[in-house]
């Protein structure tokens, strides 16, 4: 039990470039969906009574692609583990949601790397 207990510290505290390759690991060899992947990666909400005082949950919004599209949308293709055309129409279709319901620090991070690649992102 005590190793389980391990392993769930180890997947809660994984950086968003180790979960989209842990995504890419379980699709290629296992054949699960990077989707579901990430749903599990996103862990427990947070409770607690300052729950309600502090937001704990944010969606990335794709705003506006910039003057860099190819590469916001090769971006998109990896941070969302979607193939190329679901993620150029994901980023046609902008403002849409990249992500949902991601922790504050995750948020930022993808916030700041859609943004070094040219994108205008928001954060809800």
């Amino acid at each position: 039990m005590a190793d389980l207990k391990d392993f769930a510290e180890q997947l809660v505290n994984l950086t968003v470039k180790e979960v989209n390759e842990l995504a890419t690991i379980l699709k290629d060899e296992y054949g699960i969906e990077p989707a579901a992947a990430a749903v599990a990666m996103a862990g427990p909400a947070a409770g607690g009574g300052d729950a309600a005082d502090e937001q704990t949950e944010f969606d990335v919004i794709l705003k506006a692609a910039g003057g860099s599209k190819l590469a916001v949308v090769k971006l998109v293709k990896e941070l969302t583990g979607l193939g190329l055309k679901e993620a150029k129409g994901l980023v046609d279709e902008a403002p849409s949601a990249i992500k949902e319901a991601v922790s504050k620090d995750e948020a930022e991070a993808l916030k700041a790397q859609l943004e070094e690649a040219g994108a205008e992102v928001e954060l809800k």
